[in-house]
């Protein structure tokens, strides 16, 4: 997840940008909500709506947003240490023009309501590093399983939402993790999982999520960023082995010139091919696990 040696990471690619810091992030996050996702082929007409989703801890606020016609798989996305913002819907309304009916949570609803950055705010400046961190402290792996229970509750229950197939679900940085937590609590229900540039997931801990591969049945991609793997290049192995071993299918790939970050287009490390090439192997994932 993101943490100082993430920043001190992309201070050292900015410098051999040959970029100061602050004008690549007055570049960068000028560029990112100013541009649009690349269009869905065939797109369908989409509903969205703001709403709350009770959880034994409270109300969550969440995006849901769904083709406007039709059942559909659905899929829950949680977002990276920044949490639900501009972006993150833009990334769920164009995986609802796909054919899917999904829901962007708020991870932080328990303490903050909304959005906890403004658009155009980075994790580079050190204000919003610390607004941010006691946030991202405030989650465990129960919390993750708890609200993910909430979640799948409130989608089995919407007419957009296709029962007779699983759910996905998909998370980046710190909630990568999340998705292989609620695969293992819930494998009747979730099909399908995909972390990007997610951490934690294959540690030295008892509570390590690789170790819940064997509850799973889900198939997962897995979609590493170059650092987060010279950082542990032996995580992809170990998860490797664990897939592998509960006979799940996992793609796990580490993407070539990639910083920790790398997808969601507001980032300071935004890298549209790859993150391009992840989404297309996130839908291929869908298509195969939740059909």
């Amino acid at each position: 997840m993101c943490d100082d040696q993430t920043e001190k990471d992309n201070t050292a690619y900015f410098r051999k940008k040959g970029l100061t810091r602050r004008e690549f992030n007055i570049g960068s996050a000028s560029l990112a909500l100013a541009m649009a996702l690349p269009t869905v082929s065939n797109a369908m007409d989409v509903a969205e709506q703001e709403i709350t989703i009770q959880t034994p801890d409270g109300m969550a606020d969440c995006y849901f947003v769904h083709p406007v016609e039709g059942a559909h798989a659905a899929v829950i996305v949680w977002p990276d240490i920044m949490g639900i913002r501009t972006s993150f819907r833009m990334m769920g309304k164009r995986l609802a023009a796909s054919g899917y009916s999904v829901l962007v949570v708020n991870p932080y609803y328990r303490t903050a309501r909304g959005a906890v950055i403004a658009d155009g705010e980075s994790f580079s400046n050190p204000e919003v590093r610390a607004r941010l961190m006691p946030l991202a402290q405030s989650l465990s792996p129960q919390t993750c399983v708890t609200d993910g229970r909430a979640f799948v509750a409130f989608l089995d229950k919407q007419p957009s939402v296709d029962t007779s197939r699983k759910i996905g679900t998909i998370g980046y940085c710190m909630t990568g993790s999340y998705t292989m937590r609620l695969a293992a609590a819930m494998p009747e229900r979730i099909g399908a999982g995909g972390s990007f540039h997610g951490g934690g997931l294959a540690t030295g801990e008892d509570n390590s999520p690789h170790l819940l591969a064997p509850q799973m049945q889900a198939g997962f991609l897995i979609a590493i960023a170059a650092n987060d793997d010279e950082k542990d290049p032996n995580a992809k192995v170990i998860l490797r082995q664990a897939f592998d071993a509960a006979g799940l299918n996992a793609e796990i790939e580490v993407y070539e010139d990639t910083l920790h970050g790398w997808c969601p287009p507001d980032s300071v490390v935004y890298n549209e091919a790859q993150a391009e090439r992840a989404w297309h192997r996130l839908l291929a994932l869908f298509e195969r696990e939740l059909a």
